[in-house]
């Protein structure tokens, strides 16, 4: 590909006749790039889509687990996955694979901002959730006090308004074309200053996270230690419940982190160098990262729940009554066992959150 200059400052002739030099945005230049990423998006944004629709499905229609202040808060992350893989995978695919270019500049502009406040969105879920851990490990017996449903609408209204907010200001008017000042070298009509702006506040809810969790971490290990000086019956049960909960939280940073990172590298490193093609190409197949995580985020956040797999199994065994045309009003000792489950799935939960309060405080 010819290198273009696409960090310098536009100008209104440019931008109002949209011939910004878009092809020098397009860096997959080989057909075996153009075809990985296709496919890549295909099957990781395919599997986004039914696992968050699951979840949704599986959190609605059951009247007791949507009114749980955490299970409202799964909801808003699996809505915000969803969006994602919809909105990003035909915005990518449309314009790397097929090389497809809006009509206007609003229209791409409008695009880029869904897909910003569906990523923001969708982390700003999980800073949600983390507090909610944290508070549930820091603060055991107030738990059910301070985190109620109306909190956790409010605190969703305001997280989604916010991020629609910070998304669309380019669209809005924050954009090199209307300001005559330096463009971004990875997104087109993107100024520098609000795509560092938009780095900033990523890291920052990152961080967050990581600090939540890496407190509730302390807190089980901590309390993994003071069990194995006790080892009852049932405090043996609630150590390993701790042991589950600090791997599954592992493999959350873990996840959260590798498919972060190296996009959020690439975009840093965009504002203070000059970026060639072969660096904007990395950069394209780093960002299909962030779309790896939405659709881990179910596995981890959601399916894990043994709730959510009590109503999913409750769901299977249904579907499969109708599929058989066999007992009409039998009763289905699978069923009986699936509604046991869930029973036992809520004491389990609900024991994550009242843990050995005494020690918790300590």
């Amino acid at each position: 590909m010819e290198k273009c200059k696409t960090n310098g400052t536009a100008n209104t002739s440019e931008c109002s006749h949209h011939v910004m030099a878009m092809e020098c945005y397009m860096v997959l230049s080989t057909p075996a790039q153009k075809m990985a990423v296709a496919v890549l998006c295909s099957i990781v944004g395919t599997l986004c889509i039914l696992e968050n629709l699951l979840v949704l499905y599986l959190i609605f229609s059951s009247p007791r687990i949507h009114k749980k202040p955490s299970y409202l808060l799964i909801s808003s992350l699996a809505l915000a996955d969803l969006l994602a893989s919809i909105i990003f995978v035909c915005s990518f695919v449309h314009f790397h694979v097929f090389n497809g270019t809006d009509s206007s500049k609003d229209i791409f502009l409008l695009k880029l901002g869904g897909v910003t406040t569906s990523f923001t969105a969708s982390l700003g879920s999980l800073l949600l959730m983390a507090f909610d851990r944290y508070i549930c490990i820091h603060r055991p017996s107030e738990y059910k006090v301070i985190v109620t449903k109306r909190r956790a609408l409010v605190a969703l209204a305001v997280l989604w308004a916010t991020t629609m907010s910070i998304a669309f200001l380019p669209l809005m008017g924050w954009n090199c074309c209307l300001l005559h000042s330096t463009c971004s070298e990875l997104f087109p009509f993107v100024d520098n200053k609000y795509l560092s702006s938009w780095i900033s506040l990523v890291l920052i809810l990152l961080v967050a996270i990581v600090y939540a969790y890496v407190h509730v971490l302390y807190k089980a290990h901590k309390h993994v230690a003071y069990m194995q000086t006790h080892q009852a019956g049932q405090q043996k049960a609630k150590m390993r419940m701790d042991v589950m909960l600090t791997k599954t939280l592992m493999i959350v940073l873990m996840v959260l982190m590798t498919c972060w990172s190296p996009a959020l590298a690439l975009m840093a490193y965009s504002a203070f160098a000059e970026l060639d093609d072969h660096i904007r190409t990395v950069f394209a197949f780093c960002s299909t990262l962030c779309l790896v995580n939405s659709m881990v985020n179910p596995i981890i956040y959601a399916l894990r729940s043994r709730e959510l797999h009590s109503s999913l199994r409750g769901v299977s065994s249904w579907f499969r009554r109708k599929l058989t045309w066999l007992g009409i009003s039998a009763s289905n000792p699978e069923a009986d066992s699936t509604q046991k489950s869930s029973t036992l799935g809520t004491i389990c939960e609900d024991a994550v959150c009242n843990t050995d309060i005494q020690v918790l405080k300590d």
